[in-house]
């Protein structure tokens, strides 16, 4: 990232002009004001990448600007100029948030240098971000997600073909399904994947406290405010703002998120000024938000805002073929994380978590592989450990038959249970001839081709 403008903050009229005139030279775009007071008021209206600032200045000095920029603008890069007597000053304004300083008098190179190592600085932590976003695309599906089922390819084609635009995503699916994972893939294989991803739960936001948070508030602003305070849109600026359970979010609320969707600025509690902000938002629910919008508990012109592309989750028991590599996920993470040897899940039990209906999704599965990694004993994981507790899991041989018309609407596809049938069907039958795939086609009435078709789909 290169620093290519600078507001120079200096009471001495020959040392702002000195500055500008070198700093232009070198290439830079700077601009020069003479007091604390005025590089806020400059900064409110004109965005600069850095701020050069004396430490010593009438009204608000050095300090007390380094904290102001470290709250409301925290992205900026602050050097401090202090004379040999402010050192103490200075390096007190590098625990506040500065970057760096520079000692009066000083050569117009040193100026210079400390801030080429501030770009320097900002392209690593840039490039760092970026390798950490490919390394975890390389390791398999983005952000750790499982896409063995072809419900789960298609989530991510989509993930894979909205990364790349700035439109609005609502992610739509049941408690559990992985809406944030969905929600940090997007992000990841975006351009504004070295910004940052800041994500909020609405319904977990207190509500005398939720529009602070968002659009964050100044000083004074309500009881109790007694610093300024920047809001998750300032914080995610550049980056994206993932905000989960939007239908949790009050009315008068949902007004001010479509206006800051509309004009990408922001009004801080408290404050009479807009502050712009380049976010993508990507919403998630579980709730039916054209049902709300309907019933008028959640405005119908932000829901057509945010539901500029769709993605829709399936749930747990709509993708079976997951589950396998699903477990080997959260078996090498619960190893590693409880200290315990890592095994494996039984073919007996691999049948018992695809048969299971998963009503909590991928995270309640996480939570019984969890379980039974501490309490297993043997070699194997086996079905025992998947049948007890307070969540039993019913053996499909035993699993309860439940009426069709108690069934969801989504589990009524004659194509995704036939699907499931066939899969415990060829792992009872690899079982049975210990894995021998030639006497399980024939157990199956299956060409040996088909079988290896559907071993391959549906992930045994």
């Amino acid at each position: 990232m290169a620093l290519r403008t600078v507001l120079v903050v200096d009471d001495e009229e020959s040392i702002r002009h000195v500055l500008t005139v070198m700093l232009n030279g070198a290439g830079f775009q700077a601009r020069a004001v003479g007091s604390g007071e005025d590089a806020l008021r400059e900064m409110e209206t004109h965005d600069y990448d850095a701020v050069l600032t004396d430490i010593r200045m009438p009204g608000i000095d050095g300090l007390e600007l380094v904290r102001s920029v470290a709250v409301r603008w925290p992205e900026k890069t602050v050097i401090v100029m202090s004379a040999y007597a402010s050192h103490d000053l200075a390096l007190s304004a590098m625990r506040e948030g500065a970057y760096d300083y520079v000692e009066k008098p000083f050569r117009g190179d040193e100026v210079v240098l400390v801030l080429r190592k501030a770009e320097e600085r900002e392209r690593l932590k840039r490039e760092n971000l970026r390798l950490r976003g490919e390394l975890a695309t390389v390791k398999g599906a983005p952000s750790g997600l499982v896409a063995a089922s072809s419900p789960m390819k298609e989530v991510l084609r989509v993930v894979r073909r909205v990364a790349e635009t700035n439109a609005t995503v609502l992610i739509t699916g049941e408690s559990g399904t992985g809406k944030e994972l969905v929600a940090r893939a997007v992000h990841d294989q975006s351009p504004r994947r070295t910004a940052p991803f800041v994500p909020v739960n609405c319904g977990a936001l207190p509500g005398a406290l939720m529009e602070s948070e968002l659009l964050g508030h100044v000083r004074g602003a309500f009881t109790g405010a007694v610093t300024a305070k920047v809001g998750l849109f300032e914080a995610a600026d550049g980056g994206t703002l993932f905000l989960d359970e939007i239908g949790e979010l009050p009315l008068d609320l949902q007004v001010k998120l479509l206006r800051v969707l509309q004009e990408s600025s922001i009004r801080r509690v408290g404050d009479n000024r807009e502050v712009h902000v380049d976010v993508r938002v990507v919403a998630a629910t579980q709730r039916d938000l054209a049902e709300a919008a309907k019933a008028g508990k959640f405005r119908e012109d932000l829901y057509y805002r945010l539901n500029v592309v769709q993605v829709r989750i399936p749930p747990l028991r709509e993708r079976p073929s997951d589950i396998p590599e699903l477990v080997n996920v959260f078996v090498d993470r619960y190893a590693a994380r409880f200290g315990v040897r890592r095994r494996a899940v039984s073919v007996p039990a691999l049948a018992v978590l695809q048969g299971a209906p998963w009503p909590g999704n991928v995270r309640e599965l996480e939570h019984a592989v969890a379980r039974a990694l501490v309490l297993g004993e043997e070699d194997e994981l086996g079905p025992e450990l998947f049948e007890r507790g307070s969540e039993e899991l019913p053996h499909p041989a035993r699993a309860p038959e439940r009426p069709v018309a108690e069934m969801p609407a989504e589990s009524l596809s004659v194509k995704a249970q036939t699907a499931i049938l066939e899969a415990r069907l060829i792992r009872e039958a690899l079982q049975r001839v210990d894995g021998n795939r030639a006497r399980a086609a024939q157990l199956l009435d299956l060409s040996p081709r088909a079988l290896q078709y559907k071993i391959k789909d549906y992930g045994i």
